[in-house]
């Protein structure tokens, strides 16, 4: 039998607050997700697949630094450049046939120059049959594997390609990735200006515009075709919290740039971390079926911390939901149920909760006294009783 348990938060130690004022966007789409407690603070059209334009150079990143750790790739390696990839247009490294460019440059070239011809000379060297197209591919199988399910590519860069889709959720969640899997490649994204071999003076700075505000954004990659708008994937660390977010659709550079700064802002100034529980403090007792106990402490394993509202208010609702009665034997640490937290205006928050000690499984007489009691409860029942 599912079980629900309501209780107050407040007997945890946490007050809510006034739910936040809503971010109304102009994007045609935005997620904004709080890294640090995993709590999202703006979907609006997020798993709608969109042209992403250049934001989906992130993916050729990622695979590209996958392969450097695999060993598959070197930074030093020099990659031949085909008359394919210098035939792109729009932003580029104004790589031609004769060079041969490092894995290194080709990456910088990629993040800061948005190089459409970097990210072709990449997929190529790792794509399955040597072509963009293959790799483009590729990188739809890899991204379906890293759960992002409303992406479909065609090819490394993001020129427009009947198909070629991102969501805004599938981004921030490939920001997240390359963040967390790759430090030692994500200082890169911070670089404001790369001046690759002195031939592309027109084509140095770093399109993103939070980079050098103040506000700790270090990412991560701007986008802009006819039919995408502008948008940007982009993430802020402020102290112990990060924030990472994806818009597009929106009409111009500048309002790409204002609405960037406004969500990063909002994000950090209209929410805070709270301290809800401890591990190892008790939050309810479930009961227990034939255990030498009747019932089991339930407590989180580690420490649970919420993002809530800045301002006062309120107490926040919280449910402890389990199936029951547990039967025995209970080991101490075995997840056992979930502590739903619901702050108004934010989606829930479900923390595992464990054992606190273990209950051994009853012998003879409990189990005697157990059978009693349900003979005791169905003749109280009358015909029909249930259990």
């Amino acid at each position: 039998m599912r079980l629900i348990r309501p209780i107050l938060a407040g007997l945890l130690g946490l007050m809510l607050a006034w739910p936040a004022a809503a971010f109304e966007t102009s994007a045609r789409a935005a997620y904004v997700l709080d890294v640090t407690t995993g709590t999202v603070l703006l979907n609006k059209n997020a798993d709608t697949p969109l042209p992403p334009a250049s934001m989906s150079k992130l993916m050729t990143l990622y695979v590209a630094f996958e392969a450097v750790r695999s060993g598959r790739l070197s930074l030093d390696e020099r990659l031949p450049v085909s008359q394919h990839a210098m035939s792109y247009g729009g932003s580029t490294m104004f790589l031609d046939t004769t060079d041969r460019v490092s894995v290194e440059d080709l990456l910088r070239g990629i993040i800061v120059l948005s190089g459409n011809d970097a990210c072709a000379v990449i997929a190529e060297a790792l794509s399955p049959d040597g072509t963009e197209a293959g790799f483009a591919r590729f990188m739809t199988q890899r991204a379906q594997q890293m759960g992002m399910t409303n992406s479909v590519f065609k090819n490394s860069n993001g020129w427009p390609a009947d198909g070629h889709v991102m969501s805004m959720r599938d981004l921030a969640l490939l920001a997240r990735h390359i963040i967390q899997d790759f430090p030692e490649f994500y200082e890169m994204f911070a670089e404001r200006e790369y001046r690759f071999d002195g031939r592309a003076p027109s084509n140095i700075n770093n399109r993103n515009p939070l980079l050098g505000l103040g506000i700790g954004a270090d990412g991560l990659k701007t986008g802009h075709t006819q039919e995408a708008g502008y948008g940007l994937t982009g993430s802020a660390r402020q102290g112990d919290r990060r924030v990472i977010f994806a818009i597009s659709g929106l009409d111009s550079a500048s309002a790409r740039a204002r609405e960037s700064e406004a969500i990063v802002n909002w994000a950090f100034r209209q929410f805070a971390r709270k301290s809800v529980v401890k591990a190892g403090d008790e939050v309810a007792r479930a009961p227990v079926w034939m255990g030498e106990a009747q019932s089991v402490g339930l407590t989180p394993a580690e420490d649970v911390e919420t993002l809530l509202p800045v301002l006062g208010g309120d107490q926040v609702a919280a449910q402890v939901v389990y199936t029951g009665p547990v039967r025995a034997p209970v080991a101490a640490g075995d997840q056992l149920a979930e502590l739903v937290l619901t702050p108004e205006g934010l989606p829930e928050t479900r923390v595992p909760l464990v054992a606190a000690e273990a209950v051994a499984q009853g012998g003879f007489v409990t189990r005697l006294r157990t059978v009693s009691g349900l003979l005791i409860k169905r003749l109280q029942e009358g015909p029909g009783g249930a259990l």
